[in-house]
């Protein structure tokens, strides 16, 4: 009795499909200076679960399958972060795509959401990119966390242009699918499992998050005083990571869910 309580109790996933929609709205709307703040505030989010996804990793002998899942449990900090505590995440702004296609929200609309979002966590990678090294987090385990971030930082910028897109594109499923599923859900109980899976899912699978590599990235260039990364490598991977995220999150989520669920109004 208790178990179909738990599971009538969420959301169906066309009710799930009009809080997108709605949510979509009110952050297209929403002022310039709140949007900009939350998105520093995720910035800054995502760039601590990777630190700790970093740590995590670290002299792990344990084989890259649970080495990986143990980081990517570290990783889902910062998504738990931004949905619990309320930031506004590029990726999962993709979202949007759903009020746009259902002539909620105008082009310009969701374009302003997307730089101002896109800006604000940029701003908050570099500052928290800033903060970790002012911390010396990089000599924890005799300096070993800082080898660990300068390999993740080289490993990035020597994908080929079509393995970073294709890992951005199946990077942004996952993140939106966790933001659809979270939608779904009452609870903080039922947020945190509906954000744990898929976030794991995508680390562990190696997939390129763009604003996660604004951290892993410029951490990277800054410890590395061999000259080893490429500045312009570096650009590569984020603008090509970012372009995949963007596929991934508004034709193979939001494009797929309002095909199923919104792309006729709702009878009156």
């Amino acid at each position: 009795m208790a178990m179909r309580h738990l599971f009538s109790d969420a959301y169906q996933p066309q009710q799930i499909a009009q809080r997108v929609a709605e949510m979509g709205v009110a952050k297209a709307r929403a002022d310039s200076l709140t949007l900009l703040v939350l998105a520093v505030l995720a910035g800054a989010f995502i760039s601590l679960g990777a630190l700790l996804f970093t740590v995590v990793v670290t002299g792990s002998e344990l084989g890259i399958g649970i080495t990986r899942l143990l980081g990517g449990l570290g990783f889902c900090l910062g998504l738990v972060l931004v949905v619990i505590g309320g930031a506004e995440l590029f990726t999962g702004n993709n979202l949007l795509a759903m009020a746009w296609a259902s002539r909620l929200i105008t082009s310009r609309e969701l374009l302003r959401n997307w730089l101002l979002v896109y800006l604000g966590n940029v701003i908050g990678c570099l500052g928290t990119v800033l903060l970790v090294l002012w911390a010396d987090s990089a000599t924890l385990a005799g300096g070993a966390v800082g080898e660990t971030a300068l390999g993740i930082a080289r490993s990035k910028t020597e994908l080929t242009l079509g393995a970073a897109f294709a890992r951005g594109i199946l990077c942004n499923v996952l993140v939106c699918l966790a933001m659809w599923l979270a939608m779904g859900g009452h609870s903080l109980t039922d947020r945190l499992l509906a954000i744990l899976f898929p976030i794991t899912a995508f680390v562990s699978l190696g997939f390129e998050h763009s604003i996660a590599n604004w951290f892993f990235l410029p951490y990277g260039l800054a410890l590395d005083g061999q000259g080893s990364l490429s500045l312009a490598a570096a650009a590569r991977n984020l603008a090509v990571v970012t372009a995949g995220n963007i596929v991934g999150g508004t034709l193979l989520v939001a494009g797929v869910y309002w095909l199923a669920y919104l792309r006729r109004p709702p009878a009156s």
